[in-house]
Parts: C-alpha cells; structure tokens; sequence
C-alpha cells in the first residue's frame, strides 16, 4: 500500500499501519486513559471522534505551513461567520501564526519540506507518520498549538508535568524520530515548536536528550505485542470504562460501591 494525503487516513490504512495516535488510542498517555476497546471500535469504522474547536484551530493553523489553506477553507465552511468573514477564533489564529511568523529562530525550525509521510518497521510492526517540518540532515519539528505551554498537569503517583508529557507528544517524538532514521539511516534531533492560544502568543522551541527519546521507544515496544494481538483478534479487549465510547455502549447489570467512582 502506497500512502499518500488521500488516504493516509483511510480504514485500510489504520488496520495496516500503526501511529502515534493509533498507539495512544489502545495505551493512552499520562493524560489520556487509553481504551482497547474503543480502539478497536474505531477501526472497525464503529466510532469517530469529535473534531473539536481546539483540534479544528490546530487544523487550520498546519495548513497554512503547509500551503493548503486556501483547499482546507473551502472544505470547512463552518470557519466562516455569514457575511464571508473569519469567525473570531480563526482571525485570532491568524494573529498567532503572525507571532510565530516574525520570529527568526522559530521559523528556522518551521521551515523544510512539510507533511512528510514515512512509513516502517519498529518492534515488529508497520508504523506511519507524517512529518510537520522535516530537513534533512538537520532536525525533524513538530508544531504544537495549545492553550498554554506552560500549563502544570498533575498526574496521581507522578506529579505534576508540562504538557509534552501528559499528551504523550514524547512519544510522537521518539517514533518520528526512528522513522525517519529507518527511511534515511539520520538519527535527528526532534523539536516541538510550541505557540499558544494565549491574548498574547507565548512561542518556544523544546527539544530533547537522545536518552529522553529512547527511554521512551522502550516503554512504546513493551505495549507493542499486546495491541499487534489486539488488532489480530488474538486476545479480547479491556474497556476503560471511562471514556465517551465506554459511556456510550455501557450495559448495567449490578450496583457499583461508591469508593469505586474515582478509581480512575
């Protein structure tokens, strides 16, 4: 199967292909309880997510780096207000991409070929991505566009945490990084050119060790095996009980103590 932007998405390619997405839907983050069975629900075609305002905004923004806005527009009439003008949220992401724009070192690593696709085996398995900014020999970057960048999360039994790690973007990190490395034999630094949505635009560059990358792969291929046999059929899924999905196909059949509310 030869991937491309038409069907990078597609069901045939989900079922052949993992992705840092696809990862995180059976194993979750520190932010994000993962659910095989919504997982597998959403291969199946059985379940779609809400595209979001915030997830629509980061859309809109990778588009314009990307060179395509003017297609993406047309396809989202609901971005526009009646008399044809920008709704309010994406005149005010007009104003940070501005921001990001006038920054010298930030556009040194927003810049490259963009929405590289790359595909490959790690731990056993067929993996894809797409690339936000890739120059080769140089540096792999992705561009991330959230409320705050330095926002504290706190995670039971381990703190509190920026961002990168409560969404798992480390992850996004250590396998773009290992599939380029298998496609051009470069192991490259990975950066996160971070912007937020703030009145006034916060922007950094954030990088990381090679250790961070690769501490990282290991936790990523000890969760390999059990999702390959999951989308196999080899072993039946857990339900997180939690999540939209699990609400939504929830039976009862008996009372819950209520000590068990916040298990999770």
């Amino acid at each position: 199967m030869q991937l491309n932007s038409q069907n990078y998405f597609s069901k045939e390619a989900m079922q052949k292909y993992m992705s840092v997405s696809q990862y995180k839907d059976f194993a979750g983050s520190m932010g994000m309880v993962g659910c095989e069975h919504r997982a597998l629900a959403k291969l199946r075609g059985d379940w779609e997510m809400t595209m979001t305002l915030p997830l629509l905004i980061g859309s809109y923004v990778d588009s314009h780096f990307e060179g395509t806005l003017d297609v993406w527009s047309a396809q989202h009439p609901e971005i526009f207000k009646k008399d044809g003008g920008l709704k309010s949220q994406y005149e005010h992401a007009n104003s940070f991409i501005a921001r990001i724009e006038r920054d010298p070192y930030f556009m040194k690593f927003a810049s490259g070929s963009t929405q590289d696709i790359f595909t490959g085996e790690i731990f056993g398995v067929e993996w894809k991505c797409k690339v936000d900014f890739y120059q080769p020999k140089v540096h792999i970057t992705d561009l991330k566009i959230m409320q705050e960048i330095r926002k504290r999360f706190w995670v039971k039994d381990y703190g509190n945490m920026s961002f990168v790690h409560y969404w798992g973007y480390d992850i996004q990190g250590a396998i773009y990084q290992k599939l380029v490395e298998v496609n051009t034999g470069e192991l490259l630094p990975f950066f996160i050119a971070g912007a937020s949505k703030e009145k006034e635009p916060d922007i950094e560059i954030i990088g990381f060790t090679q250790k961070d990358l690769d501490d990282t792969k290991s936790i990523v291929e000890n969760n390999v095996q059990r999702i390959i046999k999951l989308k196999s059929g080899d072993i039946n899924p857990d339900r997180c009980g939690v999540c939209d999905y699990c609400k939504h196909t929830k039976v009862l059949s008996k009372p819950v103590h209520f000590s068990e509310l916040i298990k999770l």
